[in-house]
């Protein structure tokens, strides 16, 4: 993660599923990127986003995850999130979005799922 704040974002390939893996805040600036990041990802596998590095999510990043969760089930493809953070894990439960997303304590554990 850059000094500057931005967001990195890795996308890799495991067990047969496309891991994106965002690193820093996803706030309104940063999440047109991932947005862009999961859009590209869509359809391709079984969509696991890994959220180890994000300590802090604001609604704009909660939206951009409900958007890419909602494209996954158009095209029948599997999203899981999975590595929550507490911060971002307690944010969920508030939106009571933790039962909308399967939702996962590792990739490995995502990729079986």
């Amino acid at each position: 993660m850059s000094g500057s704040g931005q967001l990195q974002i890795q996308t890799r390939s495991v067990g047969g599923a496309v891991v994106v893996s965002p690193q820093g805040d996803i706030d309104l600036t940063a999440s047109p990127s991932l947005r862009a990041e999961l859009k590209k990802a869509a359809g391709q596998a079984p969509l696991i986003v890994d959220l180890a590095g994000v300590s802090y999510m604001d609604s704009s990043g909660v939206a951009t995850l409900v958007e890419a969760m909602q494209a996954a089930r158009k095209g029948k493809s599997k999203f899981v999130l999975c590595a929550l953070q507490e911060r971002v894990k307690t944010i969920l439960h508030i939106a009571r979005l933790d039962s909308f997303f399967t939702i996962a304590a590792t990739v490995d554990e995502a990729v079986a799922k």
